[in-house]
């Protein structure tokens, strides 16, 4: 069942975070509801520009619409992440979506406040529920690619006013995370100080952490192993995300872990099958690895056994 962005957070709130992952194809949209059964957890189906144009968004509204019917237990809002305005807007009019996410970080303070509000402003005629974003994570995926020198923390002052200016649901915050595989090197860390300031000035208001993945190592061994080079991938540390609902990260963003587990399928698929052609065999093997991840990263973020929970409030 897909429902709101808003119930799902009314539940979640300071009691388990949700997981929200992207998606692209039919495979990683068959794994996550399977995973998502397998662990009786709530989520959040996430699609960004990049999965629009590669799949078409017709196509991947009308897998979401089977999966749920193939799964009627599932409960689920959709997502556009990383929206830009015409985006947004594409999105809030097709009557699909359960919430979107303008990204208008890179601009100054007053233009993301302007672009920002338009959106909320659109979206709430509409019942939509909107994330925006302050301050800039560093990495690089899909269309974002911001270097170490120019990625800054949340400011709390900032996202208190913007918070009171736009009108905005959530809202994604820096605080050390990064975009793709490479997201910490030196001495970089979540800053959790950062986050407990940062929830105390927009208290009430759900935060989401993007740039979550935790890249495990036994993925970039395997797709090392396979041929691929990966040296010095380092993601989040999954018990630094255990905790982290108790400071109002109410979602938690899930996209670079679900491309390392393709890559390794396919990688060891093509070495070891010389002659192998259907693609239908890493297809399955895709299905079955990324279920089991999503279930495991349920446990992790608390969502786990939370069905039952959120149904009670509907």
């Amino acid at each position: 069942m897909i429902i709101s962005t808003k119930e799902l957070f009314d539940a979640a709130y300071k009691k388990f975070s949700i997981g929200a992952y992207n998606i692209n194809n039919m495979e990683q949209i068959l794994g996550l509801f399977r995973g998502s059964q397998q662990s009786q957890a709530p989520f959040i189906l996430q699609i960004s520009r990049g999965a629009r144009k590669y799949a078409g968004k017709a196509i991947l509204e009308a897998l979401i619409r089977e999966c749920d019917k193939l799964f009627p237990d599932a409960i689920f809002a959709v997502h556009l992440d990383h929206g830009d305005e015409e985006n947004c807007h594409d999105s809030i009019d097709s009557g699909f979506y359960s919430s979107v996410m303008i990204d208008a970080s890179m601009e100054p303070f007053e233009k993301n406040v302007e672009i920002t509000k338009r959106v909320v402003d659109h979206a709430h005629q509409k019942g939509i529920r909107v994330e925006a974003e302050i301050g800039q994570l560093g990495g690089v995926e899909e269309h974002i690619n911001v270097d170490e020198a120019n990625a800054h923390l949340t400011d709390v002052k900032e996202a208190e006013k913007f918070v009171g200016l736009t009108g905005c649901d959530s809202l994604a915050v820096a605080v050390g995370t990064s975009h793709g595989a490479y997201k910490f090197s030196g001495s970089q860390k979540i800053h959790f100080n950062r986050l407990q300031e940062l929830d105390k000035a927009i208290n009430g208001l759900p935060m989401v952490m993007h740039g979550s993945s935790s890249v495990p190592q036994e993925e970039v061994k395997r797709i090392e192993a396979a041929g691929g080079k990966l040296s010095g991938a380092r993601g989040v540390d999954e018990n630094d995300l255990r905790d982290v609902y108790k400071y109002g990260v109410t979602k938690i963003n899930i996209d670079t872990d679900g491309r390392l587990i393709w890559t390794s399928v396919h990688r060891e698929y093509f070495r070891d099958k010389l002659n192998g052609i259907d693609l239908r065999d890493p297809g399955k093997q895709y299905m079955e690895e990324y279920a089991n991840f999503i279930a495991h990263k349920n446990e992790v973020f608390g969502s786990a056994n939370q069905i039952t929970a959120v149904k009670a409030i509907l």
